[in-house]
């Protein structure tokens, strides 16, 4: 939100230099985001001139040769202009050479079609004083002639601040002041209000509404005040610079001062033509599906039944706290207005704004909680304000429906709590003034009844108050003590060490860790996984389209973040991410433990050795050394083709093995759906695995990994080649010949990890049948083998292999 410091000094005086106030705004909780200070938006060499003449320009129809007097003690100067909104004896800024215009524009002598000219008369635009570029700044005023415009207009001085979603109340100029005033213990001064009539629920025979209904539980608290007589026109120059200071277009007086009210007190308005209003009724109600109405900004939008519209006997004329209708707007033939000013529930506008893209200062504001104490404080101030600029005489009555949503809420709390949050002591009368400079009202003595003012509604617990006194107490001022509590520890946080252990092994295999949100769309989990659409975990109100859902799978995040690279060239090809996911399981959805990773196949390097291309062995050896490396067993499930359609995988490119529900472990790997890949924009495969482990079985104790010195002899080198079916894994027919070996050699000597170094199957085979060559190596850890001993150990080998395995040896 952007501030402007001149208008926060309208309620409070403080004496801060513009650096001060950028410093301790931080401390209060509002970021400063962007500041502009004076200095930076000085005009220099840019003076009120006068028109003495305006001749037509010799070589230019649209050119007119001017006479300016720029100063009183000096020839007039000879400007040429291309504006036609000016006469003679009209009063305009002038930038002379030398002048610097907002946007780098340097002013110097020059000539324009064969006609010098000394300088250049100014827009509004040009000065960035307004947004008026359709011709020079005309100052009615008649200020002095050679008066430098600074002086005339002086830049207010903006901040942009970061407001958290929690602190609604300083979405405006009267709120910040606020917080400025604790904070340098000033008194906050609020507008005086003029008109005081009644609020009624019914309006009477002089309103210029007959009826008004509220048949919507989305709106706790409605009002109207109707005026009669006003007229609509330009609105005063201080009310622009106010407007303008702050980002926000001059319209018209009447829709201009809803803006300023909004922009001061936080509180939205709207203002309808009271002879638009068909039946003279106003009717708050849920829309109708497929309703249609066009927006002020001159869409037509479709709405569903769980959005509120205000209306009248016909049409729906508002989206309730988002935008009014061109139906129902305020224009310059606009005598009579109706101003609303209300309560909606603040889930349901944000709601409405997110499905219809629609996001303004409105919904912003009611989306956040705004003040239902506001509610009539903003409405008699607008009224007092459109009395004032554009006239009229206003019906004296507020005609009110319903109650304030929320009412003050009491809070007792004791010094001792506070004291022993902050960790020093405390004198009571300064934590009570701080209460009460925030707008808290505090009763009794230790421990206090503090009241909790309407407009903070995030406030309701004691913690919450010692988080008060510590923003105006200020944390710069704190003093450093040593804090003395039990450490904490991670003995029993398995699934902590775990992906601890994940990262360290999946970085040292070339991979490179990526963080994403853990929540997701409802458009991407239905393309990626359509048979969870139905069962996946859904937030109640979201903030944004893209993140509704909590995550079924780490894999689109990495997905992402691999599209993302291959579009900028960056050569990150490898990715991985270890997070928690929520999948549908046999009795609702359950928590797992996920461990993703993706690489691309082929090498984004232009180099002159390429690399060899990746492929799903490759994968599955990353996948066999993760499991290795956490101390978790494998799955003794076979790894099993996918062979239909199961979105994400590309089929019969991918397999699965383990079932999470069963025995607690379940992978996926191979090549993600081409589909897929394509919709995210990348060129090419990707291929990926994702690992889903139950939380309990990280709570078990896991196989400790152990490690045994390597030898210094020579190793004894055997191979030999077994005759499998074509459907054994040769994984299995490794394993079984590892467990022979050690059997053999019964602790006498050692045996390496069997390896395979080919696979055949074809001419000399069986048809149904393959052959797995596998490497042997045997050594001892204090002598050379001798080859008897070594002969003997392969015999005795290929016997147990022929009598307790399956498998014959291949001739």
């Amino acid at each position: 939100m952007k501030v402007s410091i001149d208008w926060l000094k309208q309620y409070v005086r403080f004496d801060a230099t513009h650096q001060e106030l950028t410093d301790s705004l931080p401390m209060l909780g509002l970021e400063v985001e962007e500041s502009e200070d004076r200095e930076s938006r000085r005009l220099e060499n840019v003076v009120i001139g006068e028109v003495l003449s305006k001749e037509p320009h010799p070589e230019a129809d649209r050119l007119s040769v001017c006479s300016v007097q720029v100063c009183k003690n000096q020839e007039p100067a000879k400007i040429v202009c291309g504006a036609s909104n000016f006469v003679v004896g009209d009063r305009v800024p002038v930038a002379l050479p030398g002048a610097k215009l907002p946007g780098g524009f340097k002013i110097k002598k020059s000539k324009l079609r064969g006609v010098d000219s000394e300088g250049m008369m100014c827009s509004a635009v040009e000065l960035d004083l307004g947004k008026d570029a359709d011709g020079l700044m005309i100052l009615s005023e008649k200020p002095e002639i050679g008066t430098p415009i600074d002086q005339i207009f002086q830049k207010e001085i903006t901040l942009e601040l970061e407001i958290t979603a929690n602190r609604g109340d300083c979405l405006s100029h009267i709120g910040v002041a606020r917080e400025i005033a604790a904070y340098y213990e000033k008194e906050l001064v609020l507008p005086e209000l003029k008109f005081q009539a009644p609020c009624v629920e019914k309006p009477s025979k002089d309103n210029l509404i007959h009826s008004l209904i509220v048949d919507s539980e989305n709106c706790p608290l409605y009002t109207l005040s109707a005026i009669r007589g006003v007229k609509v026109g330009p609105s005063p120059e201080w009310l622009v610079k106010r407007l303008e200071s702050v980002g926000t277009r001059s319209i018209n007086n009447v829709v201009d001062i809803t803006n300023f009210v909004l922009l001061e007190t936080g509180q939205p308005l709207h203002a309808f033509d009271a002879k638009k209003i068909d039946s003279q009724s106003i009717q708050v109600r849920q829309a109708k599906e497929n309703e249609k109405i066009t927006t002020l900004d001159g869409t037509e939008r479709t709405l569903d039944s769980d959005m509120m519209v205000i209306a009248d006997s016909q049409n729906a004329l508002v989206i309730a706290g988002v935008m009014g209708s061109v139906d129902a707007e305020v224009d310059d033939s606009t005598v009579d207005i109706i101003l609303e000013s209300a309560w909606f529930k603040p889930g349901n506008i944000r709601s409405t704004a997110r499905r219809l893209g629609l996001h303004t200062d409105s919904s912003q504001r009611f989306a956040r909680d705004i003040d239902p104490v506001g509610v009539d404080f903003g409405a008699r101030r607008a009224i007092d304000l459109i009395l004032e600029i554009a006239g009229g005489q206003a019906v004296n009555e507020i005609v009110s429906l319903g109650q304030a949503p929320r009412s003050s809420r009491t809070i007792e709390i004791e010094k001792s709590f506070v004291e022993d949050r902050c960790g020093f002591e405390i004198n009571a009368d300064n934590l009570v003034q701080s209460w009460k400079r925030l707008g808290f009202k505090v009763e009794g003595k230790n421990p206090w009844q503090v009241q909790v003012p309407s407009f903070r509604s995030e406030v309701d617990r004691p913690i919450d108050l010692v988080e008060e006194f510590i923003r105006v107490y200020g944390t710069s001022d704190l003093n450093d003590t040593s804090v003395s509590v039990p450490a904490l520890h991670r003995d029993n946080d398995q699934s902590y060490d775990f992906c601890d252990r994940a990262i360290e092994n999946l970085s040292g295999q070339g991979y490179q860790e990526v963080c994403n949100y853990s929540l997701r769309s409802v458009k991407e989990i239905k393309m990626w996984f359509p048979h969870l659409k139905s069962d996946c975990i859904e937030l109640s109100n979201p903030l944004t389209a893209d993140h509704t859902h909590v995550r079924p799978s780490l894999l689109p995040g990495l997905l992402d973040a691999l599209a993302n690279n291959q579009k900028n060239l960056n050569q990150l090809s490898q990715v991985f991410e270890t997070g928690r996911v929520f999948q549908p399981g046999p009795r609702g959805n359950v928590e797992l433990v996920s461990v993703a990773l993706a690489s691309f196949p082929q090498t984004m390097d232009r180099e002159w050795k390429k690399n060899e291309n990746l492929n799903f062995f490759d994968i599955k050896r990353v996948i066999h050394r993760f499991f290795h490396a956490t101390g978790i067993n494998l799955p003794k499930d076979p790894w099993e083709l996918l062979e239909t359609e199961s979105a994400p995988w590309q089929n019969k490119h991918a397999t699965k093995k383990g079932d999470v529900h069963k025995n607690k472990i379940e992978i996926y790997a191979g090549i993600i759906s081409l589909a897929i890949s394509k919709h995210k924009n990348i060129k090419g495969p990707v291929l990926a695995a994702e690992i889903l482990i139950d939380p309990i079985l990280l709570s078990k104790k896991r196989k400790v990994i152990t490690f045994q010195k390597f030898s210094s002899f020579p190793p004894a080198i055997k191979d030999l080649a077994l005759v499998s079916n074509q459907s054994e894994p040769a994984e299995k027919v490794r394993s079984s010949l590892e467990s022979v070996a050690n059997q053999v050699a019964n602790g006498k000597f050692m045996v390496d990890p069997v390896v395979i170094f080919d696979v055949f199957s074809g001419q000399g085979l069986d048809e149904g049948k393959k052959s797995v060559a596998c490497g042997m190596r045997f050594r001892s850890p204090d002598r050379t083998l001798a080859e008897d001993e070594v002969n003997q150990a392969f015999e005795k080998i290929v016997e147990k292999i022929n009598q307790d395995t399956p498998y014959t040896l291949r001739t």
